[in-house]
Formats: C-alpha cells, structure tokens, sequence
C-alpha cells in the first residue's frame, strides 16, 4: 500500500516522543504549502497518515519535527536553550505507488532518520 507515515522516538529516555509537533511541508523553500501540522501520541506515532494512498504525489517534501519544544516540555524546564530546535527531514517521493516511512530517533543533542518501511 502506498502511503507516508512518520514516528518519533526519544533515544534519551528510552520511549516514544508524545506531544511533539510535526510540520509537513510541500516544495520546501521558495514556494512551499503546509500541508498538515500534527502531534504525536502515546505511540510516538501521527494519529492520521501524512499522505494517504489517495493523496500520494511525487515530489519534495519536508518534515520539521519541533524537539527542542518537546525536550524542555518533559523537562519542565521552559527556559532551557537546548541544543537541537527544530529539525528539518527533506526528501522525496519518487514512486507515488510505494509506501514511505520517515521515523526520527532524537536526543536533546542529536538525532537520526532513514527510510523505513
């Protein structure tokens, strides 16, 4: 089934990033649509697909998780600077047919991505 998905896991605490806000975008850069904002839940998981099959396209697309955001909320410390804010993911959809998945495996300090299945 073609499809997009992502999920976020917090390498640091050992367990799913809930609450953390992901921005999905179109066409990063010069010319670009925010096609949805969502947050992740228990699982660490988008409660809906970020493309369905329907809504597959060929194309750029970016993905800007806000774990800067996320860590001084577990934290409860609101004033720390932490060292990652916003983490943008580029890449492309180059098969429309295929299923892509995007998952986020970050720290306060570093993070790391690759395509899933």
């Amino acid at each position: 089934m073609s499809k997009l998905s992502t999920h976020v896991l917090d390498t640091a605490n050992g367990h799913p990033a809930q609450g953390m806000t992901i921005e999905f975008v179109r066409n990063p850069g010069s010319g670009e649509t925010v096609l949805k904002t969502l947050l992740t839940n228990s699982d660490g998981r988008t409660d809906e697909l970020l493309l369905s099959e329907s809504e597959m396209a060929e194309g750029e697309y970016e993905l800007r998780f806000d774990v800067g955001e996320y860590f001084r909320r577990i934290s409860g410390d609101s004033s720390s600077a932490g060292f990652l804010n916003v983490v943008p993911v580029r890449f492309s959809i180059y098969d429309a047919s295929q299923g892509y998945h995007v998952p986020l495996l970050c720290s306060p300090w570093s993070f790391s991505t690759y395509r899933g299945s």
